[in-house]
């Protein structure tokens, strides 16, 4: 979102231009944004779970939200809830090397299948990283490699659901919706800080 409206001076009209339209009604989720060492990122929430949470440059980030807000009868608009203050505490922790697992309360929204992917990935200590054929055996889905591949590109909790922990089987680096180069610079921080 390098383009477009600022969301710190215009949170409202930044969250207009990402849903395409402007929300409607009292908003049921709110949006807000906050800086980190990768580059800004958006966490809707209500007061009770985290819905999303994004780095803001992510292709998808437009979809996902307009999806959330059809969810929501298109009430989000912006501001912040309890959850979003934890959300921000917990990452700003992460990112200063004082946080390796984190306590927020989730919503996800997926299949059930997703979920157990996105479940599994939780366990998975910050340091460690794990391929895609060992997720798919970890949850008793050994052929299920590609589904797999798929749950965990269609995770939309970035970091605290740790989808740059996967990699391939050959030890490279696959795809991220946030950028490989932020892939990598996750996995160095947690290798330098957390070594597993």
């Amino acid at each position: 979102m390098n383009a477009g409206p600022d969301p710190q001076a215009d949170p409202g009209a930044a969250l207009t231009a990402l849903l395409g339209q402007p929300p409607q009604g009292p908003a049921a989720l709110a949006a807000a944004w906050f800086d980190t060492p990768l580059g800004a990122m958006i966490a809707v929430a209500d007061s009770d779970r985290l819905h999303l949470l994004e780095f803001v440059e992510r292709e998808a980030l437009p979809a996902e939200l307009r999806r959330l807000a059809k969810g929501a009868g298109g009430r989000i608009g912006p501001g912040r809830t309890a959850v979003t203050d934890r959300a921000e505490a917990q990452i700003t922790a992460y990112f200063a090397s004082g946080l390796t697992a984190f306590d927020l309360p989730l919503a996800l929204h997926g299949t059930d299948f997703q979920q157990q992917v996105w479940r599994e990935l939780q366990r998975l200590p910050a340091g460690a990283t794990i391929s895609y054929a060992e997720l798919a055996r970890r949850i008793g889905r050994p052929s299920a490699i590609r589904a797999v591949a798929r749950a965990n590109g269609a995770n939309q909790i970035a970091v605290v659901i740790p989808c740059h922990r996967v990699i391939g089987s050959d030890g490279g680096l696959t795809g991220y919706g946030g950028g490989l180069w932020r892939k990598r610079a996750l996995l160095d921080h947690e290798t330098r800080h957390f070594p597993a």
